[in-house]
């Protein structure tokens, strides 16, 4: 974990209440795909956890989505505005068991950790599959980014109006994988949990206290016992996971 100051370059909607931020600093701390960042926010006590969407050796690459105070004041920040981030947090990906036909599902906020991780798949010379998930074509967001990437990207949306009508488990129903890695909320990793026939890897989505390991805010039962997401997580393997 590493404290420092980073400076706004772009903050800019993708969506609605999707942004994408990019700044310059010290990612130094940043050593894995799906780890995450942790933003002091002035005038909020808690910081906001948020995950990392891209990095490369000066700038961070943060996709986040509206849903709070903080949030919404982190929307409305400008270019040369600075914000104090601890980086380098949780375990991330482990892209060694990746085999060559990786399936990455991301629900909403769970794409953003998807993108380097498949950066950095296909680098190693991995073919992977991206399904993203949304309620309707009017959230879609980073479907052209993985396409440009080189990656099989299939969307899929809960009202049909875009992609595959239903849900990233209706499409992965149709795709070989040799390991699947997914980020999304709980309802969704439990269904692909169900629908998965490879192992696979889990991102949880938690709200935290201090971002960590020090509160004990947040956890996930394993078969090893209670298991921090801000610090042991936010990754899980498939088959340690207590539902």
């Amino acid at each position: 974990m590493k404290q420092s100051l980073f400076t706004i370059r772009e903050n800019k909607p993708l969506t609605q209440d999707v942004f994408r931020m990019v700044l310059s600093g010290d990612t130094s701390a940043i050593t894995a795909s799906g780890q995450f960042v942790n933003i002091l926010v002035e005038g909020f006590f808690l910081r906001r956890p948020i995950s990392v969407c891209d990095y490369d050796e000066e700038t961070l690459t943060l996709v986040y989505k509206v849903v709070g105070q903080g949030t919404e004041k982190m929307s409305g920040m400008e270019p040369g505005e600075k914000l104090d981030i601890l980086t380098g947090l949780g375990n991330g990906y482990n892209l060694e068991k990746s085999g060559d036909k990786p399936v990455l599902l991301g629900g909403g906020v769970g794409v953003p950790p998807l993108y380097n991780l498949c950066k950095k798949l296909i680098k190693k010379g991995a073919k992977p599959t991206v399904i993203l998930g949304f309620n309707t074509k009017d959230e879609i967001f980073y479907e052209e980014e993985f396409k440009a990437l080189g990656a099989e990207t299939i969307v899929t949306t809960a009202d049909g109006s875009c992609g595959v009508r239903g849900f990233v488990t209706d499409a992965l129903k149709d795709v070989d994988s040799s390991l699947f890695y997914t980020c999304g909320p709980e309802p969704m990793l439990r269904a692909i949990g169900q629908a998965a026939k490879t192992k696979g890897q889990y991102s949880f989505e938690e709200r935290m206290g201090c971002g960590f390991g020090a509160c004990m805010g947040c956890s996930c039962k394993t078969l090893t016992g209670n298991k921090r997401i801000c610090k042991e997580g936010p990754v899980m393997e498939s088959e340690e996971i207590i539902w």
